[in-house]
């Protein structure tokens, strides 16, 4: 059988290092390196580009569209995590159990973008709400979005694993105050709000997974709306294994944001009363809010289970 090849631009980064980690241990894919020294030559870089099958980009934006324009080989498949391409309309968004209209254009296309961690919850929750008329397009929106610290990279990772670490690490921390966070843009263009919501991510002192919270006043849904249409239609939309709708909170009946640590999947919840809801979404940062979200692109690009090498 014909390896599919890859190339990972970026691969030192925390995204690229996973996505490198978990195809190292695939035998239908061949991974193509470059030595160090030439890792940012901008012509080693085209001549890998160039030459895979499927490009995996884990780069600043800015690198990132640099890394697109390197590419004249029309065979080329790009898979891009940065937030440069998540809301150009001919680039595929890489998140197909949204519609089937999702998965049938990640699956015809060279060039899919990778959802950001946070807006994956984000849009789960609210894009199929908007679509079957249970929320209006205008609704005023906030969101709650807890992470674990492995979402900040290698710096944040480092800072909180070091031996003489900070003392205020040891409690949450609230970032993204100025409400221009770089989520937001997608956040708005994925789902067809017209506004952005008020946006309020934490990094907490565990190492990976993450809990999006919505909350909603009955008054914000269309009319004649209610709690029982919400379960409907996200007991409709998410019915693969790596979306479903649950109501199981868990441990003590809290909701933890490290629960989905280590598995590609998300779980999507609700939770409040009639009169003032909670949607839910938990996933891990680094699986369906990252490289697990970049593999399971691949997977349907190659035209192979999308679960090949997941962890569901």
């Amino acid at each position: 059988m014909e390896k599919t090849k890859i190339f990972i631009d970026g691969k030192e980064g925390t995204t690229g290092l996973r996505i490198f980690e978990r195809l190292s241990n695939r035998d239908d894919v061949e991974i193509m390196t470059l030595p160090e020294e030439l890792r940012k030559d901008t012509a080693a870089r085209k001549a890998a580009l160039n030459s895979c099958d499927i490009a995996f980009l884990c780069l600043p934006d800015a690198a990132a569209i640099e890394a697109v324009s390197l590419i004249d080989n029309p065979e080329v498949k790009v898979i891009d995590a940065s937030t440069a391409h998540r809301t150009l309309p001919d680039w595929a968004y890489g998140f197909p159990e949204l519609s089937a209209a999702h998965l049938e254009k990640i699956k015809n296309s060279k060039r899919v973008a990778v959802p950001g961690c946070h807006a994956s919850g984000f849009i789960a929750l609210i894009y199929p709400l908007i679509a079957n008329g249970i929320l209006p397009e205008n609704a005023l929106l906030a969101c709650t979005s807890v992470t674990g610290y492995s979402g900040g990279g290698k710096k944040m990772i480092a800072q909180y694993e070091s031996l003489n670490r900070e003392a205020f690490l040891n409690s949450p921390r609230q970032y993204g105050l100025t409400q221009e966070h770089k989520h937001l843009k997608e956040m708005k263009a994925i789902t067809g709000i017209e506004k952005f919501p008020a946006f309020s991510p934490i990094v907490a002192d565990y190492y990976s997974g993450m809990a999006v919270t919505i909350p909603l006043f009955k008054e914000n849904l269309c009319e004649g709306k209610g709690v029982e249409d919400i379960v409907a239609v996200y007991k409709n939309t998410y019915t693969s294994d790596f979306v479903k709708y649950t109501e199981d909170l868990g441990a003590d009946a809290m909701f933890c944001a490290e629960k989905m640590s280590g598995n590609d999947g998300m779980e999507i919840l609700v939770n409040g009363n009639e009169d003032r809801i909670l949607l839910m979404a938990r996933y891990d940062n680094l699986g369906k809010g990252a490289s697990g979200a970049a593999i399971e692109c691949m997977n349907i690009l190659m035209g192979i289970d999308p679960k090949t090498g997941l962890n569901l």
